[in-house]
């Protein structure tokens, strides 16, 4: 007979801690399903982008010709020209999950990244303030923000490493070292998406907001210590180097600086890089969570960490000077919040009810799996905003006979769907404003000179939004026929053709 002695106090801990299935089904989890759920239920039940054709055209020519892409392949106005795919690694899930479940899988890989990274802010949140419910709150504010981005795009690919980043140095200042893993993340980071720059911007403020010590009335900061300097040098370091492991070198390093410093008309003509309209409901409610976080300050009165100042005045920079990135607020920002309602929010384990967790959180996962749209949905929603009644009906069998003239936002549906088609332009702004195809377009859709620019680009047809500036100028101009009309889409045709040489 073998007698086990229990030391002193050991019998109340072991009475106190958790049976396992009260961690599995306790109220934490529960709200992380909830809140998966309602992520799930935010995200749109669409795949129409104007990208993500010309993307999985990349990705399948890559794949298939075992080669990187060096120049236009898809446009007549600057075919052979060099452009640089610097996106390249985040077209790959697409076209793959495409390959195998069709629009369903453009869809998956879309709402599975944006799980992921609403999931990581919601982690965030909660290792920032030790509060589940905190974490929970402050996560529909998160939702709100980040829904700006929700769609088939490579940016999320940027987002999601930004918060692995993120909860790295997190657990880094609490004494948990994973900072090997940050050069791997800027390997990957690098060759998906630009805002790896943003990456290092953090990297930066964290690393620098650690060398110096003090308090300034509500922000405080303390000093690394030697070991933590140093490797935070060398990680600096290492993952700055790792840049440049990519197939075009510096100058997908340079990318950003090019978009920032040169891609002028680009950011000036796409919505997204348009400052925040105060005057709609999207800017009315960021403008009442800004309010809500110094309110929350006015009464908490807690105290900042320097990176935390960084961040919030970073996040908030950003977010009202280009839409696209109150996502960037949503990172950055939002976690932050939890701090201040954690103390208003405790949680008691002793009261958790796992049998009633249980079939809620399974409730969750059965409900995802119900209204998970189908093929035909998901096209449905397509044909109302890209021409794909036309390309069902006419455009398989349209074979021109010189150039189109086409939609910017259709230029990546027909990169895809239409590839006997060459466009006059696409989402690909770097290539089309490097060459002078952009402005030309800009002034023809805003009807300045648009016949004139016709003829320049020998243009024989038109493919356009129907009930369009453009097509109604066509449709009262001698020497334009109209070959195909449906309720989306319209295409002209030149009576007499050109015989001048494309310029």
């Amino acid at each position: 007979m073998v007698t086990c002695v229990i030391a002193p106090g050991e019998d109340a801990m072991l009475r106190k801690r958790p049976p396992v299935i009260r961690k599995l089904f306790g109220f934490p989890v529960l709200l992380t399903f909830l809140f998966a759920l309602v992520v799930f239920l935010a995200v749109p039940k669409r795949i129409a982008d104007p990208d993500i054709g010309w993307h999985l055209r990349n990705a399948q020519v890559q794949l298939q010709t075992h080669a990187f892409l060096h120049q236009d392949l898809y446009s007549f106005t600057t075919r052979g020209k060099p452009w640089m795919d610097h996106e390249w690694l985040a077209e790959i899930p697409f076209y793959l999950a495409w390959s195998g479940l069709g629009p369903r899988g453009i869809f998956l890989v879309t709402v599975a990244a944006i799980e992921m990274i609403m999931l990581g802010i919601f982690g965030l949140a909660y290792l920032e303030s030790g509060s589940i419910k905190a974490a929970f709150v402050v996560g529909f504010a998160a939702l709100f923000l980040a829904s700006v981005s929700f769609g088939p795009r490579t940016l999320l690919f940027g987002w999601m490493f930004l918060v692995l980043e993120l909860g790295l140095l997190a657990e880094f200042r609490r004494g948990r070292d994973f900072l090997w893993a940050l050069p791997i993340v800027f390997l990957f980071w690098v060759n998906t998406h630009g805002s790896w720059i943003i990456g290092l911007v953090v990297l930066a403020v964290v690393a620098l907001s650690g060398c110096v010590e003090g308090t300034w009335g509500s922000i405080e900061a303390t000093r690394w210590t030697r070991l933590q300097k140093r490797k935070l040098a060398w990680v600096s370091l290492l993952s700055t180097l790792a840049l440049f492991a990519n197939p075009y070198g510096w100058r997908l390093v340079l990318y950003p600086f090019d978009l920032a410093f040169h891609q002028k008309l680009n950011i000036a003509s796409v919505d997204e890089w348009r400052s925040l309209d105060f005057h709609s409901p999207r800017g009315k409610i960021v403008l009442a969570i800004i309010a809500g976080a110094v309110l929350l300050q006015l009464v908490r009165r807690r105290q900042w960490r320097l990176h935390e100042v960084f961040f919030l005045l970073i996040g908030t920079y950003a977010a009202l000077t280009y839409s696209r990135f109150l996502f960037l607020a949503a990172i950055l920002i939002v976690p932050l919040l939890a701090k201040d309602l954690a103390p208003a929010m405790p949680y008691h384990a002793d009261r958790d009810k796992p049998w009633l967790n249980a079939p809620i959180a399974l409730g969750t996962v059965v409900t995802v799996v119900l209204l998970f749209p189908t093929n035909r949905q998901l096209n449905e929603h397509s044909s109302r905003v890209y021409p794909s009644e036309a390309a069902r009906s006419y455009l398989q069998n349209f074979h021109p006979h010189g150039n189109v003239f086409n939609d910017y936002l259709w230029g990546g549906y027909l990169d895809w769907n239409a590839r006997q088609i060459p466009v006059f332009i696409d989402s690909r702004v770097d290539v089309f404003e490097r060459n002078g195809v952009l402005a030309d377009y800009l002034h023809a859709v805003r009807i300045k000179d648009s016949l004139r620019i016709l003829d320049k680009y020998s243009i024989q047809y038109v493919l356009f939004e129907n009930h369009r500036p453009l097509s109604y100028l066509l449709r009262h101009t001698p020497g334009w026929k109209m070959d195909y009309e449906d309720n989306t889409a319209v295409l002209f045709e030149r009576l007499r053709p050109l015989t001048q040489t494309n310029k």
